[in-house]
């Protein structure tokens, strides 16, 4: 898949994702207004869904079908949204500014900004519950999906590594701590994406296998850019506050490995996570895309 392809094909993709979720929650006129307004607000903020991307990229890639992969693409942007909402708080990262406008509780208030980050969360789920089956091994599938989904946002994957990224500042971490905090905060969820996507495309144990490298190189490669990015770019480019990381004395790998080691990290990273799925042949083109997009993107 050459990139003009891939950008048309992840466009279309897009606007079925934004469809998805558009069809997933009460409107803004619902009652009660002001949460599902607090919920549109951020959701359709215009992400770039990776998230949901790399579900059905994965799914596809071993045979599933887009009706099965549907829920899980979107219950996992309702997760990213929820914990960006709740990352930009003031008790958490202070930030008033996300993906180019004011953050949730700087038009919502805290309180609303609060509960719309729970709505996201709790609706995620439900979404994945509710979604009638065709088949009983679809069934099973979505069970294994969930129950994936849900370590993935826990103490040991989103929640535990957004408290120790905030025990972290201030602080010298050793390059294993740092890992270890990448991969639960950021890499947790990424990695859910693909193993969820190939569980609900019904992917043999070698299959899993695979796409488990994949997931597990660019999910940390993800959080790698991030902390490039924001020791490098302008507020204007990535939509949010620059140089955050610095000011609140974050350990990143460009504080604790320098820059340069940073990206080459990255560039290692998208090597092993293209080697894992060179198997696949062209059925995992839309993932190769998707993980060098990950890592050369510049927001």
């Amino acid at each position: 898949m050459n990139p003009s392809r891939s950008q048309v094909t992840f466009a279309e993709r897009r606007r079925l994702i934004d469809e998805a979720l558009d069809r997933a929650l009460p409107s803004e006129e619902a009652w009660p207004e002001t949460i599902h307004r607090a919920v549109r607000y951020s959701l359709f903020a215009g992400g770039k869904r990776i998230r949901p991307l790399l579900v059905i990229a994965a799914g596809e890639a071993v045979g599933g079908r887009n009706e099965n992969l549907m829920p899980l693409a979107c219950a996992v942007e309702m997760i990213h949204t929820y914990s960006l909402i709740h990352d930009d708080l003031p008790a958490m990262d202070d930030d008033d500014l996300r993906r180019g406008r004011p953050t949730n509780h700087k038009v919502f208030g805290e309180a609303t900004a609060i509960l719309a980050g729970d709505a996201l969360l709790t609706r995620a789920f439900h979404l994945m519950a509710e979604t009638p089956c065709r088949e009983p091994a679809d069934g099973l599938r979505r069970m294994r999906a969930i129950a994936m989904l849900g370590e993935a946002c826990g103490t040991t994957g989103l929640v535990g590594g957004q408290v120790m990224d905030m025990e972290s500042e201030g602080r010298d971490l050793s390059a294993e701590s740092l890992e270890r905090l990448h991969r639960a905060k950021t890499g947790a969820l990424l990695a859910a994406c693909v193993r969820g996507g190939a569980i609900l495309g019904g992917a043999g144990e070698d299959d899993m296998e695979r796409l488990g490298d994949y997931a597990e190189a660019v999910g940390l490669a993800f959080q790698v850019v991030d902390d490039v990015l924001d020791a490098t770019e302008s507020a204007e480019r990535l939509g949010k506050t620059a140089g955050k990381d610095r000011q609140a004395r974050k350990a990143t790998y460009v504080s604790v490995h320098g820059l340069e080691r940073a990206r080459s990290t990255a560039s290692e990273l998208l090597d092993k996570a293209l080697a894992a799925i060179a198997p696949f042949g062209p059925r995992a083109d839309p993932l190769a895309a998707l993980a060098r997009i990950i890592v050369e993107r510049r927001s």
